[in-house]
């Protein structure tokens, strides 16, 4: 048993063989730990009963949310997806020399997973585990990976990596290397990302490594625009929370009277992202009231930028040394490689 990431027994998993057209295959296997809904309620009247309500970004997640953060993605105001990219396809062959080639790939917030086909490329893991807190998602994803990489063996692991969480892993693997894309690291504070680090870094015990991509500190412009995108995609990736929270939990917010505000607070090196209440306003959530003034905010996600020293320091204090770092030339974007120090 791993810790907090131990294998669970086959009694607490529902696995099963997915594959295109629903047919059996049996390269890929699927994991549920996906939180429960109340488990989700839990957090959401926690974080709504706060003086400054707060909401966990992972929420945003549901297959509507995916869907649209994919076409965030694509936004020409949002920098990060294809500058991480164009990084990966330059150095894809000097990252797998770092990682090792064969090895058991963990893949932690896989969402579409386009940015793993390169390194599947390179490094030919024995094993892929992608993890992914839309279901949905993630065996669309598995079952189109499993098409392009037919010698692959995939588990998918529907699974809440914010907290303690599990993977399905063999005890007797030893070959563990990690992948965690995107820059979602900044989604922590800087003290949870710490304890996430430490996790991770636990999972993958003394010699494994992690390859993170983190978001550079730039022109406040930029990452605002980053945030505020013309045609409002951001906004409605934001506001959809609200319409999930109605569908899972039996809220009645009104979505317009709600508006997107996201910001880059320059002093805490961090964008925020808030919904912002138009009006006076009651809702009620799953049975709770909840009170709303004019301009109050919801604080959905946090989105840390970092300077490469910066990031290094953190990552030290978790148990992992920086051993390369590749950037775009422009310096708006870094891929980490670390590893876990020596006991």
């Amino acid at each position: 048993m791993r810790l907090d990431t131990a294998i669970s027994q086959a009694s607490q998993m529902t696995p099963g063989h997915i594959g295109p057209g629903g047919r059996v295959e049996s390269r890929i296997r699927f994991f549920d730990f996906h939180p429960t809904t109340a488990d989700v309620r839990a957090e959401v009247l926690d974080g709504l009963s706060r003086p400054r309500k707060r909401l966990p970004p992972k929420l945003f997640y549901d297959q509507h949310g995916s869907q649209l953060f994919d076409a965030i993605t694509e936004l020409p105001e949002y920098y990060p997806t294809r500058t991480e990219i164009q990084i990966l396809r330059e150095h894809g062959a000097a990252m797998a020399d770092r990682l090792g080639r064969g090895s058991v790939l963990i893949e932690l917030g896989s969402g579409s997973s386009l940015k793993i086909q390169t390194l599947l490329a390179a490094l030919q893991p024995r094993v892929y585990i992608p993890v992914d807190i839309s279901k949905a998602h993630l065996l669309e994803s598995a079952q189109a990976l499993a098409e392009r990489f037919p010698e692959l063996s995939i588990r998918a692991a529907c699974a809440d990596y914010s907290g303690p969480f599990e993977l399905p892993l063999e005890s007797d693997w030893r070959d563990l290397t990690a992948f965690f894309p995107g820059s979602s690291i900044g989604n922590f504070d800087p003290d949870e990302a710490r304890a996430f680090l430490k996790r991770v870094a636990r999972v993958l015990g003394p010699g494994g490594r992690l390859l993170i991509g983190v978001d550079l500190k730039k022109e406040r412009a930029v990452l605002d625009a980053a945030y505020n995108d013309a045609q409002g995609v951001t906004a409605a990736f934001n506001l959809n929370l609200l319409t999930r929270l109605n569908r899972e939990l039996g809220a009645d917010f009104e979505v317009d009277a709600f508006r997107h505000r996201a910001f880059y607070d320059e002093e805490a090196g961090r964008i925020e992202m808030h919904l912002v209440s138009r009006g006076n306003q009651r809702v009620r959530v799953a049975g709770q009231v909840f009170d709303f003034r004019l301009g109050e905010t919801i604080h959905t996600e946090n989105s840390y930028k970092y300077g490469i020293e910066d990031f290094r320091r953190l990552a030290r204090s978790a148990g992992f040394v920086s051993e390369q770092v590749w950037t775009d030339a422009d310096d708006l974007f870094s891929v980490h490689c670390l590893i876990v120090e020596e006991a």
